[in-house]
């Protein structure tokens, strides 16, 4: 099953990447991991790449094409996948369409994650991060530390990054609104696009996503 999962910023989306791809055992490709790979690798596509993210800039659509081409080009990828961060706009939205057309195949759903902004805006500004654990993280409301701005794990000081700001998490979103709404529109004249509530428990979302895909959650087949 050929998959893309797409939502905004704090409707936990990645999370639902992973658990949904390895439920019905399909690579879950994420543009993130391509570039991180195709970096180490020193491939031509991640130094051109790594040029752009090193100076604060979107990756060009022709090198994140590329990077896709190249990736569903594997063997894997025959029984399906799941994309995450893929497509961001309408010309990639299209030159996806021309790259599964080549093969003869096409997107099967398009799952777009809704959740309101307020709930977005409370997710994110409430996160914490510890300056010494990259991989401590703590939410004030959902998964306090048992002391105020104290990591429970190494005793570091929590903070919250820039980028967790209200401010700069509503810019975020409208953002991605101008980027992806060509994008939905797009899939939804193809008649794939499939709205799920991200709101509630990660498996509630789960079990919603597999519903729409026409799976059940103790269906473990993949296609």
């Amino acid at each position: 099953m050929r998959i893309l999962l797409i939502g905004p910023p704090g409707a936990g989306k990645g999370t639902q990447a992973v658990r949904l791809a390895a439920h019905l055992s399909i690579p879950h490709i994420s543009t993130g991991d391509l570039f991180r790979e195709h970096i180490d690798q020193g491939s031509e596509l991640g130094r051109n790449a790594h040029a752009h993210l090193r100076a604060g800039r979107l990756v060009p659509d022709d090198v994140t094409i590329g990077v896709i081409e190249e990736r569903l080009a594997r063997p894997d990828t025959e029984a399906g996948f799941l994309l995450d961060g893929f497509p961001r706009n309408r010309a990639q939205a299209e030159a996806l369409d021309g790259l599964l057309a080549d093969s003869g195949s096409k997107l099967d759903a398009v799952l777009e994650l809704e959740i309101p902004e307020a709930e977005v805006v409370e997710r994110i500004a409430g996160r914490r991060l510890c300056r010494q654990g990259r991989d401590h993280i703590f939410h004030v409301d959902y998964s306090p530390p048992a002391a105020p701005g104290v990591c429970d794990v190494c005793g570091g000081e929590l903070y919250q990054r820039d980028d967790d700001r209200e401010a700069t998490i509503r810019k975020r979103l409208e953002v991605y609104r101008s980027e992806t709404t060509p994008v939905v529109d797009h899939y939804q004249a193809q008649g794939v696009v499939t709205a799920i509530s991200a709101v509630g428990q990660v498996q509630e979302v789960l079990d919603r996503a597999l519903i729409a895909i026409g799976h059940r959650r103790d269906d473990a087949s993949g296609v």
